[in-house]
């Protein structure tokens, strides 16, 4: 008999459950309430009945375990000296969305050497995430492949589908049953009706294909998402932050009842895919908020310790806090950034 199955896999490799993951790395009672308490604050902020806005910054992928705690840290400061306008949560993103080929994120690839040990991916993705929970910050991640959540989703306080995914049924399914307020982006063409349709079913109950914490292939049933909202980051078409583009969404998003605030993301096409027209990105919005815009509930930044980006197997090896994906600015930006936009909100009372 002639096989017909599985003839392009090369082998099945055995993946830890999500139960003996988390029992190997449990959440602890500090975490939980992190992440209970900044799900709330930005349900709130989303509802507009916390002034606040939300900053949902750091590196364009994580890869160096050191590094990221000590950018953990110094972002842990700089929330203390504004927490009366702005809720900080760090990006934690292990899966990096490629529109070829290129590295996948530490999730896939840990050893940055296409070894593809998704075993000891999925347990740093997640010793990593309690480790920046006890430190006090909380985490943004994008999910990608619906099977993760299960592994890293009760660590999460905001969660984003990419523009590469906003249009997978797949992915709107997965987003209806998880527990985070989610951001959908706009497509990479910059259409925004798609993020729209998104949310729309995001916010119903769904039946799909996923495991339980056992591992066992389960059908999920979902209640929906009412906290899935607008992530604005520009398309081919060019930028869509500023002022006038803001006032579109608004029309369309009010017409739409979608009640909850908007993201913009100052980095990707906003920004050119320059790191560095980031700022002007952000001084726009916050001009915006100083103004009384009410609609914009936070920003998206790329940002490190040091600026720029480098490559794996760069000569002379990695440079420490570098990003390996998308160039990020460097620390000092980053708090001037994070205080002019606390400074606006502050102003626009």
């Amino acid at each position: 008999m002639e096989l017909t199955d599985n003839l392009n896999i090369k082998q099945f490799k055995p993946l830890t459950a999500p139960e003996k993951l988390k029992a190997d790395f449990p959440e602890t009672k500090v975490a939980a309430h992190l992440v209970a308490e900044s799900r709330r604050q930005v349900e709130q902020i989303l509802r507009r009945d916390d002034k606040r806005r939300m900053i949902i910054v750091g590196p364009c992928s994580l890869h160096d375990e050191e590094a990221t705690l000590d950018y953990a840290r110094r972002l842990l400061k700089v929330q203390k000296s504004c927490s009366e306008q702005v809720l900080i949560i760090m990006r934690a993103y292990f899966e990096k969305p490629r529109t070829t080929l290129g590295w996948k994120g530490m999730l896939y690839d840990p050893h940055l050497d296409r070894s593809y040990d998704l075993d000891l991916g999925i347990r740093t993705s997640r010793k990593m995430l309690c480790e920046i929970a006890e430190i006090g910050v909380p985490c943004a991640t994008e999910f990608l492949d619906p099977i993760v959540p299960q592994y890293l989703a009760d660590l999460i306080t905001w969660a984003a589908i990419g523009a590469r995914t906003t249009e997978s049924q797949i992915h709107r399914q997965m987003a209806s049953g998880l527990s985070m307020p989610i951001g959908f982006k706009n497509a990479t063409d910059g259409n925004i009706a798609v993020a729209m349709d998104a949310i729309k079913a995001a916010s119903n109950p769904h039946s799909f294909l996923g495991i339980a914490r056992n591992g066992q292939v389960i059908v999920a049933e979902t209640k929906g998402n009412k906290y899935g909202h607008l992530v604005m980051r520009g398309g081919t078409s060019g930028p869509n932050y500023s002022s006038e583009y803001v006032a579109f969404a608004e029309v369309l998003l009010g017409k739409a009842n979608l009640s909850n605030g908007m993201v913009i993301d100052c980095s990707h096409a906003n920004s050119s895919k320059s790191y560095k027209r980031q700022r002007e990105v952000l001084l726009d919005v916050a001009d915006q908020i100083q103004l009384s815009n009410t609609s914009v509930a936070g920003v998206m930044i790329e940002s490190f310790i040091k600026e720029g980006k480098q490559s794996i197997g760069a000569a002379g090896g990695l440079k420490y806090g570098v990003s390996l994906t998308d160039g990020c600015v460097g620390w000092d930006e980053t708090e001037e950034l994070i205080g002019r936009l606390a400074d606006s909100i502050k102003n626009s009372d």
